[in-house]
């Protein structure tokens, strides 16, 4: 499974994740990135973005993504 990690997650995550391809937001160069603009990013290389940003899904129409949201 190919899984990005928000900005607001720890990097640390990722040793957690094994057996996964696992990115983060800063080391795919979208630091900053508006929740919207990160999703149409995200949606084509990844099957999951893990976040802890609780509002996300509140202010974003994930409905129809290819791309799992999961807020810890």
């Amino acid at each position: 499974m190919r899984i990005l990690l928000d900005e607001c997650l720890p990097r640390e995550l990722t040793g957690e994740l094994a057996g996964h391809e696992v990115r983060d937001v800063g080391r795919m160069g979208w630091a900053g990135k508006k929740n919207g603009e990160l999703l149409r990013l995200a949606e084509p290389e990844f099957d999951v973005l893990i976040t802890a940003d609780r509002s996300l899904l509140h202010q974003q129409n994930v409905r129809g993504l290819s791309l799992g949201v999961i807020t810890l």
